[in-house]
């Protein structure tokens, strides 16, 4: 699948709002690899939007799916936890996120290239999904949970470097990796030779994706790059958090599981939250859906890589050339510079 790219560019799925079928299929349009998000949605939502994509390309496109394994945390710490948010909490309950649901419809409707997040697949699994067509790909933080995907019978290996936005993918949130996207493809490439590799985490220009192509990725993936495109469905208050300078820091505060985003006062009263996802997610999700529509940035997720304040707005398919564009010109400088001669 990688090989084939006109450009080697994924978009990756965007779970809990901005991903649309509109930007998969831009992404996949241009040249790249979109991706469908299911997070946070019914196996039956997911089936609308492949169907959404596949009705705005002929390209291929792929489909991520969260692989949860629920942590729970002790009644008392999270009935204290939703005392403190306070009126308007939704109560703590713990779900797979439908996985096996999920999974079963992609086996009897199979698409390109299904991607796992949060845990690794069983390789019976990985063979079932290999053998009704699709490649299997799994998002992974360290050494350690490359080897275990590489195991599996993993087709690509989707690195994700500690800059990255959003949830961290690791297996097991008590210690997500916390190594940058540079080190990591090279540690990666070393454990397991000659597994393809997508980068991602804090990819925001051209020379982003020239370094990690020159470092061994065989693309790269952007996130936050594409969450202000007009066919993404972000928020505007979160596009406006996007477009601006902002620190960004890992916080459980809003899910319960680590993840990247813009420091705002929410994270910072609530970083003692319980480690408990997705108890945490459902209790705080009414609160965020509100600052949403009021656009309160200081109390709603602002997910966000480390290099958010360099990204555009431009319509997502034009985004990725533009990227491809100055990554050839990137590579040609450094190829420039590498070529001279000294005496």
């Amino acid at each position: 699948m990688l090989e084939s790219l006109a450009i080697p560019i994924v978009g990756a799925p965007l779970a809990g709002g901005a991903s649309t079928p509109a930007l998969a299929a831009a992404v996949s349009e241009a040249g790249g690899l979109g991706f469908v998000a299911t997070g946070y949605k019914t196996p039956e939502a997911m089936s609308e939007d492949i169907a959404a994509t596949r009705a705005l390309t002929a390209r291929p496109f792929g489909v991520n799916v969260f692989l949860v394994t629920p942590t729970e945390a002790d009644p008392a710490a999270l009935a204290a936890f939703r005392a403190a948010l306070g009126e308007g909490a939704g109560e703590p309950r713990s779900d797979d996120d439908g996985f096996a649901a999920k999974v079963e419809r992609l086996l009897a409707d199979p698409v390109p290239v299904v991607s796992f997040t949060f845990g690794c697949p069983e390789p019976a699994l990985v063979e079932r999904l290999r053998a009704a067509g699709s490649a299997v790909w799994v998002t992974v933080t360290d050494v350690a949970e490359a080897r275990e995907a590489a195991a599996a019978g993993a087709d690509a290996l989707v690195v994700q470097g500690y800059e990255a936005g959003g949830h961290r993918g690791a297996f097991v949130d008590e210690g997500p990796g916390d190594i940058g996207l540079l080190a990591l493809l090279q540690l990666v490439a070393a454990a397991v030779p000659g597994l393809p590799l997508v980068a991602t985490g804090g990819i925001a220009t051209g020379r982003a994706v020239a370094a990690v192509l020159a470092a061994g990725a065989a693309a790269a993936q952007v996130g936050t790059a594409l969450m202000r495109a007009p066919e993404a469905a972000t928020s505007q208050v979160h596009r406006d958090a996007l477009a601006a300078p902002g620190r960004t820091a890992v916080t459980r505060a809003f899910t319960g599981r680590s993840a990247r985003g813009i420091v705002n006062a929410f994270m910072r009263e609530h970083a003692d939250a319980p480690h408990a996802y997705p108890a945490v997610h459902h209790m705080t999700a009414p609160l965020r859906s509100r600052a949403r529509e009021q656009g309160d940035a200081e109390s709603l997720h602002l997910w966000a890589g480390q290099a958010h304040e360099l990204i555009g707005d431009r319509p997502a398919g034009e985004l990725v050339r533009e990227l491809h564009a100055d990554a050839l010109a990137a590579a040609a400088e450094a190829h420039a510079r590498l070529g001279r001669v000294t005496d």
